[in-house]
């Protein structure tokens, strides 16, 4: 077989293409700006390194917070071009407040004008660059998926939408068929007689297994997939690519071998990791009350005209080792709201008052949590804590739901900043598949990255 020719940049790669260009576009800007021009606000030499490095730290910092570098927002050209806009104007705005690190406020003001003019462009011609060549079909994974037709419906739905560069072809069946068995349309079907061709005809530069059952193989698919194992050709597993590209753990497919999915992060018994968790929670928490202590006239001010009732509420929540412990909150629904009964709240729920969507949407409505925090209840990363009516309806209908209970819940979490607020059991079963990934992948990596997110729904305002 000819080795394939095609080029494909994997998530990873792709991240860390975009955050390498974004910082060298800058400084070239800033080059050619200092040196073809009367500009003095940032000469680009080895005596303002400083500035420079702390342009670079604010360009990478903010662009992560604005969603520079999700890789779904930024193969858009209008939502690229609107994350540009607000990360560039926020660099400036810190760069300004920061004139021990950067350089002095320049004499001519309109200096700045053209530093944030040239940060735009610099940026945006390289994503454009990005859009119509990296993320061009050109550099698409093309993938052959080899599976039970009953399987393939769902994995397709799942991996079309994570990554737009990971494209699913085809398909061979790994069962035996015959003029009864259901057929698959949604996909072209390739004969397993002609496997090998077929691999070399759509220039396939990986094959994706998504088999449950392996003993139902057909024995001339078993050994093409031997056959090209043995020639250094690219073949996974559904589960690791699912993991991969969703980063959550696709417990749907997960039968009575669940041991093998769930080798939990050593984290979870690192002393040193579990010190500096407990550390950074007892700091934020501290910060995060005081906060809350400036906030409160606004907060009286707004419960009293909006929400006419009780400021603060506790409710009873699911915790590590499914310990009970009541949860603090501030009020966002109507007093008696649970008076028919226990139930989801819903989008646009009519029980939650005008003045408390705005504490939902800010987050402002778990600034008491702090308080839980402090208490060791609750830490400020991890799986959001349940009530316990809800425990034991979601464990009864779905599989290994009281694992996410192994670890303090947070005030945020993966499931959080990564899907949208849980209102049925079909949203309960993604947020546990992105609570498992956290538990399974914990770390210190992992907390910053959700703790930047989390910052990106409070400014982007989309609480619910």
């Amino acid at each position: 077989m000819s080795k394939r020719k095609s080029i494909h940049f994997e998530v990873s790669e792709r991240k860390i293409l975009l955050r390498i260009v974004d910082l060298l576009m800058v400084f070239l800007g800033v080059y050619a700006l200092s040196y073809h021009f009367d500009f003095e606000y940032i000469v680009f030499s080895i005596e303002n390194s400083v500035a420079l490095i702390l342009l670079g730290v604010y360009v990478a910092l903010f662009g992560t917070i604005f969603e520079l570098y999700d890789l779904q927002k930024a193969s858009q050209f209008d939502t690229t071009f609107k994350n540009i806009v607000i990360t560039v104007s926020t660099v400036v705005l810190f760069y300004l407040l920061t004139p021990v690190l950067s350089p002095y406020l320049p004499v001519e003001r309109l200096q700045i004008v053209y530093l944030y003019i040239t940060l735009i462009v610099s940026l945006f011609l390289w994503r454009l660059i990005y859009i119509n060549l990296v993320e061009s079909p050109r550099f698409y994974k093309r993938v052959l998926l080899v599976g039970e037709i009953s399987n393939i419906d769902g994995l397709i739905k799942a991996l079309n939408t994570s990554d737009p560069n990971y494209k699913i072809v085809g398909f061979i069946n790994s069962e035996i068929s015959s003029t009864e068995s259901v057929k698959f349309k949604g996909l072209p079907e390739y004969d397993a007689k002609d496997f090998l061709e077929t691999i070399k005809k759509e220039k396939i530069s990986e094959i994706l297994v998504a088999s449950f059952n392996t003993e139902a193989i057909m024995t001339e698919v078993y050994h093409n997939l031997i056959s090209l194992l043995e020639r250094g050709f690219k073949i996974r597993d559904y589960t690791q690519v699912y993991e991969e590209l969703l980063h959550k753990v696709p417990i749907q497919f997960v039968g009575k071998d669940f041991y093998k999915y769930f080798p939990f992060s050593r984290s979870n018994e690192n002393k040193l990791y579990i010190f500096v968790q407990r550390t950074f929670d007892i700091v934020f928490a501290i910060i995060g009350l005081v906060l809350g202590v400036f906030l409160v006239p606004f907060i009286l001010l707004g419960n009293f005209i909006g929400n006419k009732g009780p400021l603060f509420y506790t409710q009873e929540r699911v915790g590590k080792n499914s310990k009970m412990f009541n949860i603090l909150k501030l009020r966002t629904m109507v007093v008696n709201a649970e008076a028919d009964g226990v139930k989801w709240a819903q989008k646009n729920d009519t029980r939650i008052t005008a003045f408390g969507m705005f504490l939902r949407r800010s987050r402002m409505d778990e600034i008491p949590q702090f308080y839980n925090v402090l208490k060791g209840e609750m830490s400020i990363i991890g799986p959001r804590p349940e009530r316990p009516f809800f425990v034991n309806e979601l464990s009864r209908i779905i599989p290994f739901y009281e694992t996410r209970h192994i670890i303090k819940p947070g005030l945020t979490g993966w499931a959080q900043v990564k899907t949208r607020y849980g209102s049925s059991v079909d949203d309960s079963l993604t947020k546990l598949q992105y609570d498992l990934f956290y538990i399974k992948h914990r770390s210190i990596f992992l907390d910053f990255n959700i703790f930047i997110k989390t910052l990106s729904t409070i400014l982007y305002y989309r609480g619910q």
